[in-house]
């Protein structure tokens, strides 16, 4: 039988630094490879200065060839090192492929361990001063996205909850707002517009379902739009 190394998922967190856990900074920095993705932080990537760095940011929108790709690499590596690292940004369970990686070593008889990270909705809610949830206003909250596997119908669900997180939410935010208003949502529902969470860069802007649905002056880097009356700016004494 042919003798692998360990692989480690690792969420490297929204994107600062001193927000990866304490067990993901160790095995980082005990990483013989790491395999990081796209919105990894070159300040994350100094906790494995002396690892091997291998980029595995999407390519040119082919999600499914690059997934692909991946897993292959991720098997090569755990061919050639004891210790290979998977980095992906936020937490690995939550929008970041990890049935699909963790099959693919699976299948292969590598031993993998997940070692969670802070998705970017903390991370914003928390920048922002906005809890998600709020008594007598919001007691459910669900994270989604609009980004769809290749066979599946392009116009996925809105849940139906109180608050709403939509990842990745640039163009599609509009959509959604105009779904949204479409279904009888308020005009007046307020949105929080974060970009670049935790990062110097970081932007938060505050806006109506409304405004959300006319546009939306996206900044460079990841966008995470967070809308429902849980997020009404709170009265200051």
């Amino acid at each position: 039988m042919r003798a692998y190394g360990k692989v480690w998922l690792v969420g490297a967190g929204p994107g600062a630094q001193d927000l990866i856990t304490l067990r993901g900074a160790r095995i980082l920095g005990e990483a013989e490879v790491v395999l990081y993705d796209a919105l990894v932080t070159d300040e994350m990537l100094e906790l494995c200065a002396g690892a091997v760095k291998i980029n595995v940011g999407k390519r040119c929108g082919q999600r499914s060839a690059a997934q692909e790709f991946i897993n292959q690499q991720l098997v090569e590596c755990a061919e050639k090192y004891q210790r290979v690292v998977r980095l992906k940004g936020g937490d690995p369970m939550l929008f970041g492929r990890a049935d699909e990686e963790l099959t693919a070593l699976e299948a292969h008889g590598i031993e993998v361990e997940v070692v969670p990270g802070i998705t970017t909705a903390l991370a914003a809610a928390a920048a922002a001063k906005q809890p998600l949830t709020k008594r007598g206003v919001a007691r459910s909250v669900a994270f989604f996205t609009s980004s769809t596997a290749p066979g599946h119908p392009d116009e996925v669900a809105i849940p139906s909850t109180d608050t709403l997180v939509q990842y990745m939410g640039g163009r599609e935010a509009i959509a959604t707002a105009q779904r949204l208003l479409a279904q009888g949502r308020s005009p007046d529902t307020p949105v929080l517009v974060m970009a670049n969470v935790s990062r110097p860069d970081q932007r938060i802007e505050r806006i109506s379902l409304a405004t959300l649905a006319h546009g939306l002056d996206t900044a460079q880097g990841p966008v995470l739009v967070m809308l429902g009356e849980a997020m009404k700016a709170r009265d200051i004494p």
